[in-house]
């Protein structure tokens, strides 16, 4: 059995946290960052707003990212070894994918092929706390939050919603281990169901 987890939400909601905890635990279990599909900085555009337009769908190499997804799914094993990934390997037949990103059910090909969808939320004032305590390879620009990161992020949950994608919220501001205990018990319940 191959089972796909969408780990997404807002920037800095602990996304990463959440999938790097859930690879250390779970058995066959690969990971795909959407981060890792980002086009090359010259390819982003400057929208109305004055900035590089980092937090939009048109921003990433969906086509790539969901080639990669249909790779694991046509050979999970031999996926896990091309791209040295290690992988917490037991006897079952079960295989567990792990995609984690901030826009990761807004591409519909990819929508279709979650087993389970998570969405890591926070409130505004965390969120951008948290933002400006990162450093980022491509620095962010003063007002970058406020004039595009977070109504990108509006945007796009409120067409997740509107599209009828069902998803289980998850509240960011709870801790670490609480929120991957949750999810973790979560995926296991979901996994015993199905077999």
């Amino acid at each position: 059995m191959k089972y796909i987890v969408g780990i997404g939400g807002v920037t800095n909601g602990g996304k990463t946290t959440l999938t790097n905890s859930l690879l250390q635990v779970l058995p066959n279990c690969c990971v795909i960052h959407q981060d890792d599909f980002f086009k090359p900085q010259d390819q982003i555009a400057v929208g109305e707003d004055g900035f590089k337009q980092w937090d939009v769908l048109e921003s990433l190499d969906m086509e790539a990212m969901l080639s990669t997804v249909k790779a694991w799914v046509s050979s999970p094993q031999k996926f896990a070894h091309a791209h040295g990934v290690s992988v917490q390997l037991d006897t079952s037949d079960t295989h567990i994918l792990l995609l984690e990103g901030f826009l990761l059910y807004s591409y519909k090909p990819l929508v279709d092929l979650y087993s389970r969808r998570y969405f890591l939320t926070v409130p505004y004032g965390e969120c951008k706390w948290r933002r400006s305590t990162r450093s980022y390879e491509v620095p962010d620009p003063p007002g970058l939050f406020d004039g595009h990161v977070w109504p990108m992020y509006q945007k796009y949950k409120q067409e997740m919603e509107a599209n009828g994608v069902e998803v289980v919220y998850l509240d960011g501001m709870k801790s670490r281990e609480e929120l991957f205990h949750q999810v973790l018990e979560d995926i296991q319940n979901s996994l015993l169901n199905r077999s």
